[in-house]
């Protein structure tokens, strides 16, 4: 009878096959995050703790400047750029849009000029909504999927609310990523600007999965105003409040989605 390998052999070989297999997870972990502001100074790097971050650039007093346009961190462990897109084409097809819209509106205009504006609101109404859809479909379409939740916390309090969201977005609680405005020297009176994004506006689950996370870290609270959640795509084409096609800037409210829920 031909002998096996001996207890001590086989207990050596297993502890080596575990220590290798310990080895590759780490590095494989190691490898697979991911900082698309790595070697940017104005983003929390891989090696530096986010108590060091923080310390390092306080929103309250870092001052604005083309190598501070903003303060970034990122969410290491997905793939996702917040601000990088492959939404080649979407600018033009976009712009196109919204030049087809306001041709639109100035022909009914004229059609119905001295009518009451209430009529000719509504005569609006459907193209305005008709657009909007179409918009973002376009940016799926052109995967130009990525939006945030923004905040508007006062300067006094930027650096607590900075100081909760960074950590949350590093440990993957929140989305992709997050930024922050530094401090552009218009004083105490205007408020600062935070923003935390999500991969997909259309991924509903996931934008109330983070909304609900600033709501239980006490960012997003439904009685208190709310905070609105605005895509990219929008962004990129300048469609803020009073914007002339009349098109909503945000595509959700945190006091509807938030709605029920205590």
């Amino acid at each position: 009878m031909v002998g096996g390998p001996s207890w001590g052999r086989v207990v050596g070989s297993c502890t080596l096959i575990a220590a290798k297999s310990r080895a590759t997870a780490e590095a494989t972990s190691k490898k697979a995050l991911y900082n698309p502001y790595e070697g940017r100074i104005c983003g929390r790097q891989l090696a530096e703790s986010v108590e060091d971050f923080l310390q390092r650039l306080p929103p309250l007093t870092t001052r604005v400047s083309l190598e501070y346009p903003w303060i970034f961190v990122a969410n290491p462990r997905t793939g996702s750029r917040p601000t990088d897109r492959d939404g080649a084409g979407f600018t033009p097809a976009a712009e196109a849009l919204l030049q087809e819209f306001t041709e639109k509106k100035e022909a009914i205009e004229i059609q119905m000029k001295g009518k009451a504006k209430g009529s000719i609101t509504r005569k609006l109404t459907p193209l305005r909504q008709g657009l909007e859809d179409r918009l973002l479909s376009l940016a799926r379409e052109t995967h130009f999927t990525s939006g945030k939740w923004m905040l508007f916390p006062c300067p006094a309090d930027v650096n607590r609310q900075w100081a909760v969201i960074a950590p949350a977005v590093v440990n993957g609680e929140l989305g992709t990523a997050a930024k922050v405005a530094p401090n552009d020297g218009s004083g105490d009176q205007s408020p600062r600007v935070i923003c935390v994004y999500t991969r997909d506006f259309s991924d509903l689950e996931d934008v109330k999965r983070v909304l609900g996370r600033l709501a239980e870290l006490g960012l997003a609270k439904k009685n208190e105003g709310g905070i609105y959640y605005k895509v990219d795509a929008f962004t990129e084409l300048r469609i803020n409040t009073g914007n002339e096609w009349g098109l909503k800037p945000s595509t959700y409210s945190s006091k509807e989605l938030l709605k029920g829920k205590k």
